[in-house]
């Protein structure tokens, strides 16, 4: 990609991605260029495939729960061509490490809503809860203690009373509650990754 072409993205996405400034965007564009995401096939498209972004959830912000880093993946990648581009890596970036509580809710209920059919539904929350709690070595029946889980987490944030949480559910019960923001496993970076992983993308000037 050009110099001016470059400059053009980097003053769109400056609109976009609303808590970047420039220079802030112009690195992250710099940082994806950096991670060789060219192409293999000439007809693919340019940007960070599932493998790849994975690997820098895992790697940059300590993720480890493959099913959450899949749905992260699918959160970034708005136009599902299996894919993160330059301009969905720098919007998701915006709302996963400097996002208002509002941006921050809407992503991690589309992070939770599996099938994308707008609830969390009782099996959603059981195999998110499953997945992301310690493995405990009990004689008890470890899937009772997730549905029971379940079942409080409904009673605590199901405002409806209809058996599955809503967005506005899921808002009400945030909002009531910041903790149960990641209440389905973790999902978004920690302070201390977040500032390593900024301090680092965002210390020199960038020789576009």
């Amino acid at each position: 990609m050009n110099r001016k072409k470059q400059q053009k993205l980097a003053e769109s996405l400056c609109r976009t991605a609303r808590h970047f400034n420039k220079f802030e965007v112009e690195c992250l564009i710099k940082l994806f260029n950096n991670l060789g995401v060219e192409p293999s096939d000439r007809h693919a498209a340019v940007g960070l495939d599932r493998n790849s972004f994975r690997n820098i959830l895992h790697v940059t912000f300590g993720m480890t729960d493959d099913m959450i880093m899949d749905r992260v993946f699918r959160a970034f990648d708005k136009d599902n061509d299996s894919c993160v581009s330059v301009t969905e890596w720098v919007e998701g970036l915006s709302i996963f490490l400097r996002g208002t509580l509002e941006e921050k809710i809407k992503y991690c209920f589309e992070v939770y809503d599996m099938n994308s059919d707008g609830y969390i539904s009782r099996e959603e929350m059981f195999h998110m809860l499953k997945n992301s709690l310690l493995k405990q070595p009990s004689e008890e029946d470890p899937d009772e203690g997730i549905k029971d889980l379940v079942e409080i987490t409904l009673k605590k944030m199901d405002y409806d009373h209809d058996g599955k949480l809503s967005y506005a559910d899921f808002e009400n019960a945030v909002r009531d509650e910041n903790l149960l923001l990641e209440a389905f496993g973790p999902c978004l970076p920690d302070i201390k990754c977040r500032m390593a992983f900024e301090s680092q993308a965002f210390q020199d000037s960038p020789d576009l």
